[in-house]
Order: structure tokens, then sequence, then C-alpha cells
């Protein structure tokens, strides 16, 4: 059955640059709606500028222009940068737009026929020095509830309290740095408090946030027991001068920016549906339409969506979102980025230093999971989980095996079969229920996890030696054959997150836009496919490292760090000692003795330094002789969930032959590092001695692959 299904964004504000902790939310929805396209489902995804409020009305002034040009201008920044990052909207407006004023309108004139809107005269702040009221945003004081600093006057962003910005203590002026001064007005208030909105949020709040347990808990805490009334009424209404829709009948007074803004979700789909007649505005907007409606939105404003919002639209008689979906903040390297304090990477910045924008979206996708937990950019892992997962593993398949079908079989593919081509199709409708409930790290895992099982294939049936074999050419043929089946069919599993590379390999395998539902089919033989070029760049330290400098603010450290070279040489020598933890020179026993010692005891460390090593049970499902290596094998660790390639230094203790099955000890979350013969991607436990010798550390029998070791 085809699903009806409008999914919106949050509405950036046009008051300043898009960044990447902005990009979390429009990369996991653009994902997600992808994947309901891929499917075949009817899927419209809507969003708009934010464009009302005094920060627009104060920076237009500052610059000289009117706020109708500053708004003009932002539109088209930002529609560039969520260009440029593959994030497509089928609509992309303006809340400053006759739609919204439509929908702002008629929702607040049912709420006034309801009872649910009252006048009355509040003391308010006032700026004396601007001759101005101030608005949540532009006061700044210590929050009432927790007492926090510097915060401001609608929230507090250290424990989430809502409150009327007179409540805050010691308060300033952001504008001027006046203190500010208490003045009488009349505002229009949403009346939250009404017995029928408390008993309709605390069945509401529970349907639309029930796939997050942690959302629906926060809701009901706000909501207090049953029987409290801790919601107090909203205040929709701001004073002159204001950029905004002015309410109806009431001069000088205008909508409070956000009552409209999402009402702006309506007002795209509006705009969107003039020129898609198959678009019918009422299902989407009217209760009982068939339809549904989902917000993905920041866990800061779970408040407004899934209280203010419901309640407005519930009692103006309009449908309540299907889901809201909150997320959690973006830091990068382990530190907070926050928009108001200037410390952002911006996504103007990500791609003018070259930075291919799919990278950043594989690597939030590899991170999200369907909770409100924070995720980390960390560039070292964005580094070695891009260059790892799309290069060695995924593009690796078709680049190691389509030059043979371009030239020894004139582009044509053979007709395949086979167990492995099964599972692969088989696993799609997993990967899908992850895609479905926005588990994309599960799904990513899985993904690659056949990319894994491919490459082995590919490995074992080594096309390169077939290729010089006489009367192989069959076998060949039918070896690169189905592996470029198995590339088409993870392609299709990767293509919501990687849409601009699966575009690319439709047109090298001339195929049309791959769906969801192609996974069930293999490309027949004699299907011809096109010259393989270069699908994708590898991530390079220096691309990072100007990424760092140009948004050098943003990223500085509490502490300096340790030399980029010397962490980078530090790092390498673990790598390439691999398992032998032997030291370049071995050092005398502090007993003074000879034999087993293993040199003098390292510095006293606590148990605090000693769980940030993650140890796991591995079991070495492949070891490898590297070519040209003196030292290393190649082991392949399975770990359970997900297998390592790890280069270990212990070539001259093992032959590679006797290791295979058996269980070991590995670092789990050593920082992948690029070697001469490959990626290693963590490291096994051996002990050795100033003597010859290295042995390898095995658990005892009952041990399971990915076991923590502590």
């Amino acid at each position: 059955m085809t699903r009806q299904i409008l999914v919106t964004s949050a509405l950036p504000y046009a008051n300043g640059a898009i960044h990447l902790g902005h990009l979390v939310e429009y990369i996991q929805t653009d994902i997600w709606v992808r994947f309901q396209k891929m499917r075949g489902h009817a899927c419209w995804y809507v969003c708009a500028d934010d464009t009302h409020g005094t920060p627009i009305m104060l920076r237009a002034d500052k610059e000289g222009i009117s706020p109708e040009e500053l708004i003009a201008r932002v539109h088209q920044e930002h529609t560039r940068d969520f260009a440029g990052f593959h994030v497509a909207f089928d609509n992309y407006h303006s809340t400053h737009s006759e739609e919204t004023r439509f929908f702002a309108n008629d929702i607040y004139g049912k709420l006034k026929a309801a009872g649910l809107i009252e006048v009355r005269a509040i003391e308010q702040f006032y700026d004396p020095v601007k001759g101005m009221f101030l608005p949540d945003r532009y006061i700044k004081g210590e929050c009432p509830k927790c007492g926090a600093a510097d915060q401001y006057g609608d929230s507090c962003e250290a424990c989430g309290a809502a409150y009327a910005p007179t409540d805050l203590k010691n308060p300033v002026s952001a504008v001027s740095g006046a203190v500010p001064v208490r003045k009488s007005s009349d505002h229009y208030f949403f009346k939250l408090s009404d017995p029928r909105c408390q008993e309709f949020l605390r069945r509401a709040t529970r349907e639309v946030c029930k796939t997050q347990p942690e959302a629906v808990n926060k809701l009901q805490e706000w909501l207090g027991e049953e029987g409290e009334n801790k919601l107090t009424d909203w205040d929709i209404s701001r004073d002159a001068p204001y950029f905004g829709f002015e309410i109806p009948d009431a001069p000088g007074k205008y909508f409070y920016v956000w009552l409209d803004a999402p009402i702006g979700y309506f007002g795209s789909l509006k705009h969107l549906a003039a020129r898609r007649p198959e678009i019918d505005v009422a299902a989407f907007t009217r209760p009982g339409g068939g339809t549904e409606m989902y917000h993905f939105v920041g866990k800061d404003i779970l408040y407004f969506h899934a209280l203010f919002w419901p309640a407005e639209l519930a009692h103006a008689g309009y449908r309540i979102p299907t889901a809201v979906f909150a997320h959690g903040f973006l830091t990068v390297d382990g530190q907070k980025m926050s928009k108001s304090r200037g410390t952002f990477i911006t996504a103007e910045s990500y791609l003018k230093q070259g930075l291919n924008p799919e990278w950043l979206r594989y690597y939030y996708a590899a991170k999200l999971n369907a909770s409100m937990e924070d995720i980390d950019l960390n560039l070292d892992d964005f580094i070695a989980r891009v260059n790892s997962d799309l290069v060695g593993k995924y593009v690796n398949i078709a680049s190691r095996c389509a030059g043979f079908i371009h030239k020894r079989f004139g582009g044509k593919l053979a007709a395949v079969s086979g167990d492995l081509l099964a599972d692969v199709q088989t696993a799609g409708e997993a990967i899908a229920a992850h895609y479905e409930s926005r588990e994309y790290g599960k799904a990513l895992r899985e993904v690659m996890a056949l990319a894994d099982r491919a490459n082995q294939f590919v490995n074992d049936h080594a096309p390169w030696e077939l290729a010089k074999k006489e009367g192989a050419d069959a076998e060949l043929h039918r070896v690169c054959s189905e592996a470029l089946n198995l590339f088409r069919l993870l392609t299709i599993y990767l293509k919501p997150v990687l849409p601009k590379l699966a575009a690319d390999v439709e047109a090298f395998l001339k195929v049309a836009p791959l769906a969801w539902a192609d996974a069930a089919t293999l490309l027949p033989g004699g299907h011809v496919i096109g010259e393989y070029k270069h699908l994708t760049t590898r991530v390079e330290r220096k691309q990072i490292d100007a990424l760092v400098e140009a948004n050098r603010e943003s990223l500085a450290p509490a502490a300096a760090p340790q030399p980029h070279s010397q962490q980078r040489h530090a790092e390498h020598q673990q790598h390439v000692a691999g398992a032998t933890a032997a030291s370049p020179s071995p050092q005398p026993s502090p007993r003074g003795g000879e034999g087993v010692s293993g040199g003098a005891f390292a510095p006293t460390i606590g148990i605090d330094d000693f769980s940030k090593v993650d140890l796991r049970v591995a079991r070495i499902a492949l070891a490898e002789h590297v070519e040209g290596a003196e030292k290393l094998i190649k082991l392949t660790l399975d770990l359970g969930t997900e297998t390592r390639t790890v280069f270990a230094g212990i070539k001259s203790a093992y032959d590679p032959a006797t290791l295979t099955g058996r269980l070991t000890v590995m670092v789990a979350n050593l920082a992948p590092r690029k070697m001469k013969f490959g990626l290693s991607e963590g490291m096994v436990l051996a002990a050795s001695g100033e003597g010859p010798g290295i042995f390898l550390l095995s658990p005892d029998s009952g041990a399971q692959p990915g076991m923590k070791v502590k």
C-alpha cells in the first residue's frame, strides 16, 4: 500500500549560516525521505526559512537594508548549502509568505473562537536605551529553576526549563547591555492551562513521541502528575516594532515567531501544492485524511513541537503530527558547538575546502540512531571510517573487478546466482527496517558486514590470478559478474545515504535509478556496463587540517593537544608493532636478571585510565601473508557484530595457516591507521620479553567474539 507522507525538518532561522550541527538533522531527515521514496511511497519533504522576529529586524537595520532583503539573501545561502550536501527538499520556502499568513490567521481565529485566546496586560522587559520591548532571546540572566548563568529569556540550555523572561534573575538587555525596566503592555495568550489542553496533551504526548521513551518522560515531567497543572499560558504576541505578521484586529501586535514558525510547514506544503496538483493539502492538514506527518527536530525544541504545536493544531480543528522525532546535539572532537557563541563549522567552509559532502552524510548516518543521544564528529575517526568503509570495503569491490569485464568480455556480464547473492538480497528487509526506525547506524553496520563478505568472495577467487590462467575465462567472467551484482545490491542499500555516489554507480552500471524493490533481481547475463571510472577518493589528513584551520575559533581545545606530527608517529608505531608490544630497544630488567622480563614497569595509572582501553575477544576469521612485508600478518578479526582488519607484527612466530579460527584479544577502540599495506583497525595483544619469542594472548575456552575483557 502506498503511503502518503509529509516530512519536515525544523526551520533554520534566517539570521545565520548553516553549520555542521544543523546538518545532523537535515541529513537524518533526507536519508529517511529518500528511503521512503525508494520504497515507492508518496513522500513530500518540505521546509522553509524561519524569517520573523526581532533578530532579523535588528540585523537588517544594522546592515542598512530591509528585513525582506536580508531574508532573501539568506534564503539563497541556505538553499545553496543544503543543495551542496544533497538535501533534497521537495519545497524550500519562507515563513514570510502569504501561505503561512493564511494558516496563521486561520489557526489563531479558530483558537479564539474556541475560547482559548485571552488578552491581558503584562509587565514586560523594556530596553530604555533602544526604546523597545525585549524578546525572550534578547534578555539574558540566571535560570530561575537551576541558577545556570548566561541563559536566554525563554528556556534554559542547562536544565531544559521553559519560563517567562521576567522570571530570569539578574537580567540584562542583550541589545544595549542596559538593565531592562518593567513596562506594561497588552498581550495575547494561548490558554495552555485550560483543562481541555491539559487533558489532550497527556494523551497526545505519549502518542506523538511513542518511539522515544526518553522524550515521553521529559514531556510528562513538563506536564506534571495527573491533577497537576504545570503548563502556563503561552504568550503568542509581540509589540511593535517587530518583523512578522500583524495579528488580525490587533494593530501594533504581531504573532510571536514561534507561533508562525511551525505553521510554516503547512505554508510550504501549500506553496508546493500550487504546482503539484496531486497533493491534497486538506488531507495533510485536517484530521482523518489518511496521511502521515512527521517532524524531525532537535531535542532543544521538543517542548514547542510536542506541546504547543499539537495543542494549537488540535483545538483549531487541524490534524496533529503522527510523530515527532527528536535528535541530540553535535560535538566536534568532544567539544560542544553553539551557534550563539559562534563555535561552529559552517557548511560553506566544509564545501569550500573541497571535502566530499557524502563523507559527512555517511559518517553521520553511521552514528545516528533513534534516540536523543548526542553524536560526536571525531575527526580522526571520520577519516578512518570513511576511508575504511567507503573506499576500502564498498568501492573496492567494483574497482577490483570491473576492469576485467570491460577489457576481457566487452563490458557484458555473465548470468550469475549463488548463496552469497541470495543472502545479500534477503538482508534487504532487515536493513529496510533499520532505515524505517531511523536506526541508520545499525543499517550501515549490516551493509558493511555484507561488503566484508563480498570482499572475501573476491579475495577467495582472486580474479587477478584467474586472468593469468589458461582456460579460466569462464570462471573469471562469473566471479567478476557476481562481484558487480553484489556491488549493485550494496549500492541500493546505501543509496539513501549516498545519493550522488549511487547516481554515479547507476551511470557506470547503465541501469535506471535504483529502487528498493530492485534488490529482488540481479543484472541479467549479457547486460552491458560502462567503463569503470574512479568513484570516490580517500579523505586526506591535510584536508581535515585545513578545515580545522578555517574554523580555528570553534575548535580551539581547552588544553593544547600533542602536536599532530608526534601523535601520528606514536600511533603509527603502535599499529606497525601490531601485537609485539616490544619497545624498539630492549630495556634491562629492574631486578638485573635475564630471561622472561619485559622491561621496567610503566608508570602507575588509575582505573579511569585503564577503562578507556576497550579490550575485546576476537576470533581470527582469516590470517594471510602480506606481500612485501617481512614481519606482518594480515588478520581478519570477527568481533561478533562486525569484522576488523589488523596488521600484526607476528610473522616471525606464527604461520598464518595455524591462526585461523583461534581466539585472541584485541584493542577495539584504537584509532585506525593507514599503513603501506592497508588500513589497520586495531591491535591484537601478545607477550614478549628481552629474549626471542612473541606469544599471542588467548582467552579460555567459552569466551565468545565481542566479549569485553575487563
